[in-house]
């Protein structure tokens, strides 16, 4: 495991070791969020990804809020 430092600014270096294993580039973005206690650090996912993952969900007319429109 490794363990990184919180700057006084609060900023955190993400280890080399890591940065590799994850492919991260300089200026990528990464969502942060708190689950579970624990802060997490998660690049986007392309919208491909999220094809198939509710499957047999049954969608109907009624389940649409037809005044989200701008």
């Amino acid at each position: 495991m490794l363990a990184v430092k919180i700057s006084p600014k609060y900023q955190v270096v993400i280890p080399k070791e890591l940065r590799e294993q994850l492919k991260l580039k300089p200026g990528q973005k990464l969502f942060v969020y708190v689950r579970e206690g624990s802060l997490r650090l998660e690049p986007p996912r392309p919208i491909s990804e999220l094809f198939g993952i509710a499957p047999g969900i049954d969608w109907k007319e009624s389940d649409r809020d037809h005044d989200d429109r701008f």
